[in-house]
């Protein structure tokens, strides 16, 4: 149970000049709040609700479940809502741009929200991908006693009686553009795809990265894998609200919970659940509100340490709803127990050891043991070469085995759409290498996914011969042979810039190699030559601000002072 928190007179919320103190009360009581209610601690509420995201659409009743459960334990919640844009909606748009940057905008936006209305404690609400991550960076660095909810995932939809999700939709464009579907067929795929609300509802970035909180002890056991419209989510947020009082009281931070051996124990989490690559991003991100650098190198070593025991990647025939009923999080941290550390704090107060003392897996298929992995490795592998002297990323565990290593002429592009016209006027062939480039952090700007790309890709089934290297990210939807986050990028000097037609360009994802068949000599000679394309934004966000403070996409793509 809980304890009520009697003497709030040391608290955060309390800690002003007398006279802004009066003021404050005051100012406070004309929204019907009275003393007893101001006696409480003050518990902000970070909503992500917005009507844009489905992931999102259902926050507004999380958080008055979140709110039912602060009063109950004695404190008074104050909610408030911050931008969060959705994803799917940009991706293929001039407005994916935005999304890899609204990430430190978000967090950004938190600190001053909190920083400057003075609370003692905070819960945050949010399910999708660049939200989750920055809600954790804003907690780590306002570092006030918090927990995470996050808001879970859809049910699949059903067409001609399989399962279908978001990512069906893009797959089989190509083939009602070939006229191997109908029209009709085709509107039954778009009409019963996302039957639901909630997080799209396999292992992409959204429901990684909510997996990985758990992980990391930011929110309660369980929650990662709940499904949106099922009532287990609301009493979770119901308990995060009675949980974080007993964090205030104890004075349990972030950074108490957030330490570098929980930030391995999720990237254990990711390696072993097919996580995506986007999570390769904000890693260091978070790392740097710790002041911690982890070398991204160090992927390689999590990947070979965590086999992946779970499959609800895009194809798979079980989806998130399948994990949550086989045990979820905790079971595969069972799993895993021998590799993690388990003396790490949670916000449940316990360790991740007593945390797990009552985890169980019910479902032996969806989650396997670690003597019987689905695939011996992790997701995530790390390629070094002379086109990746900083490092390029690959979810290797979406690889056919025919195209873990491969050899072939480069189709060079600048940018995704010239890409995806060439791809749909069939003037890409079996065996090519695609390279898109000029889409990275700085280059894009704002690093876009090639999410449209790479899915028609796979609808056209050359998924299993063609592959794709860029300085963009992927959605962690995207399978096959999708080499990303090369860095350095092309607009940043990167070897992406110089490369041509025709260039050979080979890569061993088993050795981590990633190579163009090129001299120094010839590479230097040709970068001396290079012209980038002009920038595509030349004001605003990111053309003033963006482009001239991002970091590298090794580094987190943070910003950083000039």
């Amino acid at each position: 149970m809980t304890k009520r928190i009697t003497d709030c007179s040391q608290l955060n919320s309390r800690k002003l000049p007398e006279d802004s103190y009066y003021e404050r009360r005051a100012l406070l009581k004309s929204m019907n709040l009275d003393d007893e209610d101001l006696n409480r601690p003050f518990i902000a509420v970070a909503n992500s609700w917005s009507e844009f995201v489905p992931g999102h659409y259902h926050l507004r009743k999380v958080a008055e479940a979140v709110k039912i459960g602060i009063w109950q334990a004695g404190g008074l919640p104050l909610e408030f809502n911050h931008i969060a844009p959705c994803d799917g909606l940009a991706d293929g748009t001039v407005g994916m741009h935005w999304i890899l940057p609204s990430r430190d905008i978000i967090a950004a936006s938190i600190e001053m929200m909190i920083q400057s209305q003075r609370v003692d404690g905070i819960v945050a609400l949010s399910t999708c991908d660049k939200i989750v991550p920055a809600q954790l960076m804003a907690l780590v660095r306002i570092n006030l006693p918090a927990i995470m909810v996050t808001g879970g995932a859809m049910l699949s939809g059903r067409f001609k009686e399989e399962r279908i999700q978001a990512h069906h939709i893009n797959e089989m464009y190509p083939l009602w553009k070939q006229k191997k579907i109908t029209e009709s067929e085709f509107k039954q795929v778009e009409d019963n795809a996302c039957p639901t609300c909630g997080a799209c509802c396999t292992m992409g970035t959204a429901n990684t990265m909510c997996c990985m909180t758990e992980a990391m002890g930011m929110s309660l056991p369980g929650n990662a894998t709940q499904l949106a419209v099922h009532a287990s989510l609301y009493r979770t947020a119901r308990a995060a609200g009675r949980k974080i009082i007993d964090l205030v009281a104890k004075d349990i931070r972030p950074k108490d919970i957030v330490s570098e051996g929980a930030m391995k124990n999720a990237m254990m989490v990711h390696s072993a659940t097919g996580g995506s690559t986007n999570a390769v991003i904000h890693v260091p991100a978070i790392l740097h509100e710790l002041g911690i650098e982890i070398p991204l190198s160090v992927w390689n070593e999590i990947s070979r340490k965590a086999p992946q025991l779970v499959n609800v990647t895009a194809g798979s025939p079980y989806t998130m709803e399948d994990f949550s009923r086989a045990g979820g999080v905790q079971a595969v941290m069972n799993e895993l127990k021998s590799i993690l550390a388990l003396d790490a704090l949670t916000c449940t107060a316990d360790s991740v050891r007593q945390n797990l003392q009552v985890a169980q897996k019910s479902d032996s298929k969806v989650i396997r043991s670690f003597e019987d992995p689905i695939y011996p490795e992790g997701s995530i592998a790390v390629l070094y070469g002379n086109l990746a002297s900083k490092g390029a990323v690959v979810k290797q565990t979406a690889v056919a085995p025919n195209m873990l290593t491969h050899r072939g002429p480069a189709k060079v592009f600048d940018g995704e759409d010239q890409a995806k016209e060439a791809l749909m006027a069939h003037r890409i062939e079996s065996g090519d290498v695609v390279i898109i480039r000029y889409e990275g952090p700085k280059g894009g700007p704002g690093m876009r996914e090639m999410y449209t790309f790479q899915s028609i890709l796979c609808g056209m089934g050359l998924d299993n011969s063609v592959a794709l290297i860029t300085d963009g990210r992927f959605s962690g939807w995207n399978r096959g042979p999708a080499i990303g986050h090369v860095a350095p990028e092309a607009a940043d000097g990167g070897a992406l810039a110089v490369l041509k037609d025709g260039d050979l360009i080979a890569y061993d994802i088993p050795k981590r190699k990633l190579d163009v068949e090129l001299s120094y000599s010839e590479i230097q000679e040709r970068s001396a030559n290079v012209k980038p394309p002009a920038p595509k934004f030349k004001g605003g966000f990111l053309g003033e601000i963006y482009t001239r403070l991002v970091d590298s996409v090794d580094k987190g793509a943070i910003l950083k002072p000039l």
